[in-house]
C-alpha cells in the first residue's frame, strides 16, 4: 500500500506558545520546514546534499492552513506526499497531526526549486536525483489529492438573488 513519507515525531515545546496559549504559527512553518528534511533525504536532496556545495532546494511559496490547535507538548505527526515535480521544481504537501488524538492539525503545500550553489541560480536536478524523484511520484501518485491542496486565500462574498 502506498503511503506518504512518515517524518520524524516531534513535540510542541514550550518556547513555541504565544500568549493565546497554543502553538504559534511560526512554529507550524518550523515543523513543516524542519520535517521536510525527511523527504528530502529520502530524494537525495537534503541537508547531506546541500553541504556539498553543488546544489540545494530554495522554497518559492508555501501556503499553511491551520485547521486545529496544538498546545504545550502536545506530540506531533508529519507527513509529506508529492503532488507533482519537473527537472527544476517539486511540489510537496504535508500534514501535521496531533500523533495521539490523531486529528489534523494544519497543511503546508510548498513549491521548491532546484538551485546550483555555484551560480546560485535555478537549475535541473541530476538524472540520478531525477530518477528518485520519478520513484516517489509513482509512489505517491495513488495517494488522494489533499482538500487544501491548490487553495487560494480570499474572501468569499456571498451573492444577494
Amino acid at each position: 500500500m502506498t503511503s506518504p513519507v512518515e517524518c520524524p515525531p516531534r513535540k510542541v515545546e514550550k518556547a513555541w506558545v504565544d500568549l493565546n496559549g497554543h502553538m504559534n504559527m511560526a512554529y507550524y512553518h518550523l515543523l513543516f520546514d524542519e520535517s521536510l528534511g525527511k523527504p528530502f533525504g529520502d530524494l537525495g536532496i537534503g541537508w547531506e546534499y546541500t553541504q556539498e556545495g553543488e546544489g540545494t532546494t530554495f522554497t518559492v511559496e508555501v501556503h499553511v492552513c491551520y485547521l486545529n490547535e496544538l498546545m504545550e507538548g502536545d506530540p506531533v505527526r508529519v507527513t509529506y506526499q508529492l503532488l507533482d515535480w519537473d527537472d527544476k521544481r517539486v511540489h510537496f504537501f504535508g500534514h501535521m497531526y496531533h500523533a495521539e488524538k490523531g486529528y489534523l492539525a494544519a497543511t503546508s503545500e510548498q513549491m521548491c526549486v532546484h538551485v546550483d550553489m555555484k551560480t546560485r541560480r535555478i537549475s535541473s536536478f541530476s538524472e540520478a536525483h531525477q530518477a528518485r524523484i520519478s520513484a516517489m511520484m509513482e509512489e505517491h501518485r495513488a495517494l488522494p489529492r489533499p482538500v487544501q491542496a491548490g487553495r487560494v486565500i480570499g474572501i468569499r462574498r456571498k451573492t444577494v438573488a
